[in-house]
């Protein structure tokens, strides 16, 4: 079967030569049959991110998406993952991409103006400008993280949310963590006081929420390797570790322990402490997932003198968010080991109980839930209440169990409820969605994205002084 994204591909290919491309077939019954439903744009798609938005079809949005991009590999791997969504065997998606690819694609979508929602996931150096940009031109924006990736990008990003307020378009980003059922369980059980009591203050030498992830360069996504682009390991173009996977952890920090309440930077977040440090990455390893025989030219004045390169991709901090300390570190290795994969830890430290996502090599990588009498707090009081909050949802999450280990309780939770984190783009998707159709943001979501930001760039200036 001949699809229009294989058309797309096939011209862009020809004529990526002439540095400057356009397919252009917009004919009157395709937009009249598109007619009141949302339009996408995507912009410079340069991480696959912004294919995995359209691994699903969905009602409101339009098949026909709205492609600007700079000519080169970046846009044609994003176009090879949409034809491989339309191609598979099992619920096959219908997206036709129309491709513009030129130097001046910011300007020609701005121009053009075909659709109403920027989609943004690549090359984060200048992501902030596109956003604002964006939303100078009346557009909303649905962007991967993250959004601005030091102070300047920051305060242009607060002039964003303030311009789109204005313009009355939606500015929102892409978490996708909230959808995972292990932080949503974990939530429930932090918000059940007769469970957890108390959220504790703590301190900055034991903070009451800790957050700790694993992450690697080379893995799998849709069953194929994945592929970075050469700027991915440039600091400067994709951001430092501080200000990226960081703003995951940041924002469950703020959904599970303040829920629909606005988050003010300006009063409410003192960052006390924060350092980085590098993943050191060989040529052969930066050739394996990038596909480029060697470093480009603007990444070699990095390299050590064993020709190494050291990428600030991990970093820690340490901050008060009303009062509550937090601490989170985000770490970066090229490749899990055998059975293994990105890792994920959590902790909420109450008056009752901790409770704790642990996803290592006792878990055989795959997350678990876990919850454990707080220090000094009674065990059998403790299972008494955390039988009843279990019992309480299984009619949400048939199949939902306790398991009594030495000294803690694992909760089971079956695999039906459990999804992967490309299912997770879909439902946050969907909840975009719903926000687009009520014409506004809460004003929590908007504060809080605010505040995220500020952390995580307020962090990077400490951690470089």
């Amino acid at each position: 079967m001949v699809r229009n994204i294989v058309l797309s591909v096939i011209c862009l290919c020809l004529l990526t030569a002439f540095f400057s491309c356009a397919v252009q077939q917009e004919g009157k019954t395709e937009d009249t049959a598109a007619g009141g439903k949302v339009k996408l744009m995507v912009l410079n798609p340069g991480h696959y991110h912004a294919a995995l938005i359209q691994k699903s079809m969905y009602g409101q949005i339009a098949p026909i998406a709205y492609v600007y991009a700079p000519v080169g590999a970046e846009v044609q791997e994003y176009l090879k993952r949409i034809e491989s969504f339309n191609d598979r065997s099992e619920e096959p998606t219908s997206w036709q991409e129309k491709v513009y690819a030129g130097d001046d694609y910011l300007e020609k979508m701005l121009t053009d103006k075909p659709g109403n929602v920027v989609v943004m996931s690549g090359n984060n150096q200048k992501k902030t400008m596109y956003i604002k940009s964006a939303v100078d031109a009346g557009l909303n924006v649905f962007s991967d993280k993250p959004m601005c990736i030091d102070a300047a990008g920051f305060r242009l990003l607060e002039q964003a949310f303030y311009t789109a307020e204005q313009n009355g378009v939606l500015l929102y980003d892409i978490m996708t963590e909230r959808f995972n059922v292990l932080c949503i369980l974990q939530k429930m059980f932090v918000l059940n006081k007769d469970v957890f009591g108390e959220l504790k203050k703590g301190s900055v030498d034991e903070p009451a929420v800790v957050k700790e992830s694993v992450h690697h360069f080379f893995k799998y996504v849709s069953g194929t390797p994945i592929k970075r682009p050469t700027w991915y390991f440039d600091s400067v173009q994709q951001g430092e570790g501080l200000v990226d996977v960081t703003t995951h952890l940041i924002d469950l920090m703020m959904w599970t322990c303040f829920p629909d309440e606005p988050i003010d930077y300006r009063k409410d977040i003192t960052v006390k402490k924060a350092r980085r440090w590098p993943t050191m990455l060989t040529r052969q390893q930066y050739q394996k997932v990038t596909g480029a025989p060697d470093f480009p030219e603007f990444l070699k004045g990095k390299l050590n003198n064993e020709g190494v390169l050291p990428y600030y991709s991990n970093g820690g901090m340490v901050y008060a968010m009303k009062g509550i300390y937090m601490k989170l570190a985000v770490t970066w290795n090229f490749q899990a080991p055998q059975g293994g994969g990105d890792t994920h830890h959590s902790l909420f430290r109450g008056t009752k109980a901790n409770v704790i996502i642990q996803q290592g090599k006792e878990e055989r990588y795959r997350p678990e839930l876990y919850v454990e009498p707080a220090l000094g707090a009674g065990a059998g009081e403790l299972a008494v209440s955390l039988k009843k909050a279990v019992a309480g949802l299984q009619s949400k999450y048939p199949g939902l169990a306790l398991k009594r280990l030495a000294n803690s309780w694992q909760v089971i939770v079956p695999d039906e409820h459990r999804d992967g984190h490309e299912a997770h783009f879909r439902i946050v998707t969907e909840k975009f969605l719903q926000y687009l159709a009520q014409g506004r943001l809460p004003g929590w979501e908007v504060s809080n994205m605010i505040a995220k930001y500020y952390i995580t760039t307020r962090a990077l200036e400490l951690a470089c002084q």
